[in-house]
């Protein structure tokens, strides 16, 4: 199988709120631009409504970077139902992409390669989110193994320069000059969890920077790609409002 389909199911007391009349009045908030009303809205179908037909497709793209286990518990919590997936009709067909990643720029670029994802997700139209290093992947070329990438963002991933902060940048640290759609309603200055040796300087498609040794892009947005350095699956409840954007656009 190329795939793997997770549906969070409800209890048997729970009640679909369709089926109640005093319910649908709460329903037009949908049209609404508030991102708050629609998270709720959206949250509370995802408990709730289990039809296919009523659920977002999302995909998690299935390579040998993925640090899947912690995204699979993310969006569990907050009640996402997702692919786990290889195959290129599964993802094209997606209403969101996530493009997770742990592990080393070479080898997973090989495998994205071998896999034909190399020419699938620069050509994808609906919204994409990248993490760690799928976001690194993500743009143009990696000094991790002199390693060319998938170009969507003509930036080049560098090392940290040696200086009196320990690499690899490991821990909390916080995003300012935030820009992006995804960082709606986080708090001043949130602080994220990060870990990597590799890093995109800032540019004109940074929405969020961090500093560590020097200023770097700590999130990236071009067009229907998104992308964080981050760890947004396990930077608590920052992490979690920015998957609730993602999944909210």
């Amino acid at each position: 199988m190329p795939y793997e389909l997770h549906r969070i199911s409800s209890s048997p007391s729970c009640i679909n709120p369709l089926q109640q009349a005093d319910v649908i009045p709460v329903l037009p908030v949908l049209t609404l631009p508030n991102n708050r009303y629609k998270r709720l809205i959206q949250r509370i179908g995802r408990f709730f409504i289990h039809s296919p037909a009523n659920e977002m497709k999302t995909v998690i793209i299935k390579y040998n970077a993925g640090n899947v286990q912690s995204v699979r518990y993310a969006l569990e919590r907050i009640g996402a139902s997702y692919l786990w997936t290889d195959d290129e009709a599964e993802i094209r067909t997606a209403d969101k992409v996530i493009f997770p990643g742990v592990g080393e720029a070479s080898t997973a670029m090989a495998y994205l390669r071998e896999k034909g994802l190399d020419r699938v997700i620069p050509t994808l139209t609906q919204p994409v989110l990248g993490t760690c290093v799928g976001m690194q992947l993500m743009c143009r070329f990696s000094e991790e193994n002199n390693t060319q990438a998938l170009g969507i963002f003509p930036v080049d991933v560098k090392r940290f320069p040696s200086g009196s902060l320990k690499v690899p940048h490991v821990g909390w640290n916080n995003l300012y000059d935030l820009k992006s759609p995804l960082t709606n309603e986080l708090t001043e200055n949130p602080f994220v969890y990060f870990v990597h040796s590799y890093a995109a300087p800032v540019n004109e498609y940074t929405v969020a920077s961090c500093e560590y040794v020097v200023p770097f892009s700590a999130m990236l947005h071009k067009d229907n790609f998104y992308a964080a350095q981050f760890h947004a699956e396990i930077s608590g409840k920052e992490g979690q409002t920015i998957l609730e954007n993602f999944l909210a656009l």
